[in-house]
Order: structure tokens, then C-alpha cells, then sequence
């Protein structure tokens, strides 16, 4: 048992949990498009390239959907060629078809996301499709990815509950997660997309998932914070044995097609709990905390991480 200097969380480690969590950082590509205004590309390619500095190495850079319907990353094609060759960085890519798809390859992209739903309600909102279109849709864009030797992840928003139709049914999730396995998709983001999750549904649907031939190493989870259970669903996701969690810098993020969803949970606030339980992530807070100011600025308005706000500008940009 330690105590770290500097703003730092004493460690106590406690037993069952990974020694190591990858975060799957979203800030850039879920946080930005859910902006009321545009961000500029030289902003946004220094975003990731402070959070790489910081010690991120998965950073979901952008996507590649048409600019009608998320404007915010209209700017695809200049951004990526900014930040692809940041060394030891993984950068996924969001390509919403095989128009996407072909848009992602000319620019050397190496590792895809498709984003499919569980419910009928949101893929309408969404994709103005069902589920079994959308999923035809992604089909042969994973087979395509997999042919030319790109990763593709497979999201999956409403895993828990949907505005429109309420709480969803495990059994569903675990359908719709096995046809995108099947499918081709090398990891699974179960998403939470509007935050109602508790960690009694999070252990039901992972053990569920695991009985159905989902193993838990393919499986990532993603938190909103609506209700204030990210951090309470994600350590029972660890628990399980979930060794993948999506996180946005300073809890940037929503949804911009379920208006009840609220921000991403905060890599701030989950490093600063995993690094309290001992596990490595190989982030430095001081200066993700700094990035998380920084942008704040950039955007003009304070950023909703608890961690953030309580560190503040004071935080190191070298975490001892």
C-alpha cells in the first residue's frame, strides 16, 4: 500500500481485478461530433497528439460518415494524414459503410468500427434502419476490412436500456453481439449509451454473453455517467474480467441521436481509479489532466470531469 505525492490516488490494490486495463480512448471521435460547434482540424490533431504524449494508445481518431449527418468530422481526410504515424499509437476508425470503408483504406487506416444497434427504435433514429438492415449494411464492410487485414471493432449501443423502449432484454444484446462476431468482428464495445446501467445488469450481461461463446477477452465495455454508475459498472465489468474500457478525456461526449444521453465516462476518472487499484494503464493523469484543461479552453466552457475540475490547472504535466 502506497501513497503518491502530487494529486495522486494512495494505491491499495484489492484482489480479482487485471493487473493491466487498455483504455480505449473515444475523446476524439465520440467526444468532438457530439459538439454543438465545429472543432478545427489543427485542434483536434493536436488533441490526440497530446494524448498520445500522455500515454493513450488506443485513440479513436474520427469517422468516416458522410458529412451530412455528423458535420463535426466532416474533416476526415485532412485530420487522419495529421496524426496516422504518431509511433506506438493504435487509431481507429468509425466507417458507417463500404463508402466509409473505401474512405478509411486510401488513407491507410488499420483498424475499423462499425456501430450497430440492439434496438429497433434506436437503429431507425440512428441508421433510419432495422437492426437486421444495418446489420446486412455492416456485413460486407467487416468482410472487406478483414480481407485487407484491418481490426474491426464492433460497436453496439442500448445494451441496457433505450429511450424509447426501456430497459432491454439480455437475451437480445447477446443475439445481436453473436451475429457481429460472427460476422467478423475481432472485439465487441458493449455500449450504455444513455447511462442507466447498474453493475448487477453489467455482471448478467458479460456472464450471459460468456455462456453464449462470447469470450470476455473480446469484449470492451463503454459507460455514460447519466446516473453516476460509469465507474461502479466498469469495476464490475473488471471484476469479470474485462480488460477493455472506452473512456472520453474530460468526459466529453453523448449522443447526438438519444438526447437523454450525458457525457462519456471520464479517462481522468477512470485512471484515477484504476491507478488507486493498483492496475497499470501506462497513462500519465498529470498530462492527460492538462490535455483535458487545455481543450476545455479550446472550446470554451469547463470540462465535466470530476478528476479534472479537482486537479485542475495545477495538475503536473508529469505524473510521479
Amino acid at each position: 500500500m502506497t501513497t503518491a505525492p502530487g494529486g495522486l490516488p494512495m494505491t491499495v490494490p484489492a484482489d480479482g481485478l487485471p493487473a493491466r486495463v487498455r483504455i480505449h480512448e473515444v475523446g476524439a471521435r465520440d467526444g468532438l461530433q457530439n459538439e454543438q460547434g465545429v472543432v478545427p482540424t489543427e485542434v483536434k490533431a493536436e488533441f490526440v497528439r497530446r494524448l498520445a504524449d500522455a500515454g493513450l494508445t488506443t485513440i479513436e481518431a474520427t469517422s468516416f460518415v458522410h458529412p451530412k449527418w455528423v458535420p463535426q468530422l466532416a474533416d476526415a481526410e485532412r485530420l487522419f494524414p495529421l496524426v496516422r504515424d504518431l509511433e506506438g499509437v493504435r487509431l481507429p476508425v468509425l466507417v458507417p459503410n463500404e463508402r466509409g470503408l473505401d474512405r478509411a483504406l486510401a488513407l491507410g487506416a488499420r483498424e475499423v468500427a462499425v456501430f450497430a444497434s440492439a434496438t429497433e427504435s434506436f437503429a431507425r433514429a440512428n441508421l433510419n434502419r432495422t437492426v437486421d438492415e444495418a446489420l446486412a449494411m455492416f456485413a460486407p464492410v467487416v468482410t472487406r476490412a478483414v480481407e485487407h487485414g484491418l481490426t474491426v471493432r464492433g460497436y453496439l449501443s442500448m445494451c441496457f436500456g433505450d429511450p424509447w423502449e426501456g430497459p432491454v432484454p439480455v437475451d437480445r444484446v447477446v443475439a445481436v453481439c453473436r451475429r457481429l462476431r460472427d460476422m467478423g468482428c475481432d472485439e465487441l464495445s458493449l455500449g450504455d449509451t444513455i447511462g442507466v446501467a447498474t453493475p448487477g445488469h453489467v455482471r448478467r450481461l458479460l456472464t450471459e454473453l460468456n455462456e453464449a461463446g462470447v469470450p470476455t477477452g473480446t469484449l470492451a465495455v463503454h459507460f455514460h455517467d447519466t446516473y453516476g454508475q460509469a465507474l461502479a459498472n466498469t469495476l464490475a465489468a473488471l471484476q469479470h474480467g474485462v480488460t477493455t474500457v472506452d473512456a472520453s478525456a474530460g468526459g466529453l461526449g453523448g449522443c447526438p441521436y438519444a438526447k437523454s444521453a450525458t457525457g462519456n465516462l471520464a479517462t481522468e476518472d477512470l485512471v484515477w481509479m484504476l491507478h488507486g487499484l493498483g492496475i497499470e494503464t501506462g497513462v500519465d493523469l498529470g498530462r492527460l489532466t492538462a490535455t483535458s484543461v487545455w481543450l476545455a479552453g479550446e472550446l470554451g466552457r469547463p470540462s465535466p470531469s470530476r478528476t479534472v475540475r479537482a486537479l485542475g490547472g495545477a495538475a503536473s504535466h508529469k505524473e510521479s
